[in-house]
């Protein structure tokens, strides 16, 4: 089978990847189930892996294929698999879990001591085939395109995730602001729009990107380029400020919005990377707010995630390529080209 890997980490997306000819993967445990996939996700994580981000923490060896937001048809499952069958239409939540360690028994997935994660520890999804598990396929409702929802199993379950955490603390009413309406904000504004009654702001650079924040159900749009997000947001609220702020861009700049925004008592949840915080102890303790953290979501989020899908709440804003437009993709995210999300259909 064909797939896209990575063979030396580097800075240059237009030659990152290479189209390699490898063995397709095979049932070895009883737990085992074989994808073949219809559409992977193309994510910003990507080109950071390509980058070398991710050596570290995730001990990878390359070559290695990428891709972790992936979804397709059943190929072949080991003899101890029930909850599927072959020729089932699957979305895979993207990390391979134990089962047995207390995090998988307390439901916090990604925390799991045995965690497999494709894409970014073993091979992923830009292939014709994945390997993965029965415990990380959820199959999807009737009429639910893998290729077409592919990228939620990362980028639709993080922005879930975190809309999830916010929504818990919003009272209608009150007032939530998205930092960021691309490949995540689009789906984060959508599930914060449906989950709750807060009225939100959406914050931007591009005009293109608030326009569509407009047609997601947005409140209010600022461009942060042409106007100060403190003042504009400080009429909005009547100097009330802002209960939960969803930071789907995560550098320097949009970092700092929390202590000019928040309400007291408000979290700013960073789903986006790449900058720091730089805020002394002392505005964290007058503010009483606090920086949350994003990490992925549970198996049951996706779950929840795609009653969204087939409701017809969430959508997703794509554009396909051909596993050979690899690097093409690369690039283009690379310069920020890309709207939505991109999706490899090998």
């Amino acid at each position: 089978m064909q797939a896209a890997r990575l063979h030396e980490y580097t800075d240059e997306m237009a030659d990152a990847l290479s189209i390699d000819e490898v063995d397709r993967p095979e049932v070895i445990e009883g737990n085992h189930v074989v994808v073949e996939i219809e559409g992977a996700g193309w994510c910003q994580t990507d080109n950071h892996v390509i980058e070398g981000m991710w050596e570290e923490q995730m001990g990878q060896s390359l070559p290695m294929t990428l891709g972790h937001e992936n979804a397709g048809t059943v190929a072949e499952v080991g003899e101890d698999v029930t909850l599927v069958s072959e020729g089932d239409a699957v979305v895979c939540h993207p990390a391979r879990t134990c089962g047995i360690c207390r995090a998988c028994r307390l439901g916090q997935d990604m925390h799991c001591d045995n965690l497999v994660f494709p894409g970014l520890s073993t091979d992923g999804g830009f292939a014709d085939y994945l390997l993965t598990s029965e415990r990380a396929v959820i199959p999807l409702p009737d009429g639910v395109d893998p290729a077409e929802i592919a990228p939620h199993a990362d980028a639709g379950i993080t922005a879930y995730h975190a809309v999830k955490k916010a929504v818990c603390e919003l009272n209608p009413g009150e007032h939530a602001v998205v930092v960021g309406v691309g490949g995540l904000g689009h789906i984060g504004l959508q599930a914060l729009r449906t989950m709750s009654a807060a009225e939100i702001t959406a914050v931007e650079v591009k005009d293109e990107a608030l326009s569509l924040a407009d047609d997601l159900g947005a409140d209010y749009t600022i461009n942060s380029r042409d106007s100060n997000v403190a003042d504009e947001m400080n009429a909005i609220t009547d100097g009330e400020g802002v209960q939960q702020i969803l930071d789907f861009v995560g550098d320097d700049e949009t970092l700092d919005y929390a202590p000019s925004l928040l309400s007291g008592g408000g979290d700013h949840h960073v789903v986006g990377y790449g900058g720091h915080v730089h805020e002394p102890a002392q505005t964290l303790v007058n503010g009483d707010f606090g920086y949350r953290g994003t990490l992925v979501g549970t198996y049951p989020e996706l779950q929840e995630l795609m009653a969204l899908v087939a409701r017809g709440d969430v959508e997703l804003r794509t554009s396909r390529y051909d596993l050979a437009e690899i690097n093409d993709v690369a690039e283009k995210l690379e310069h920020g080209e890309i709207e939505g999300r991109a999706v490899i259909t090998p």
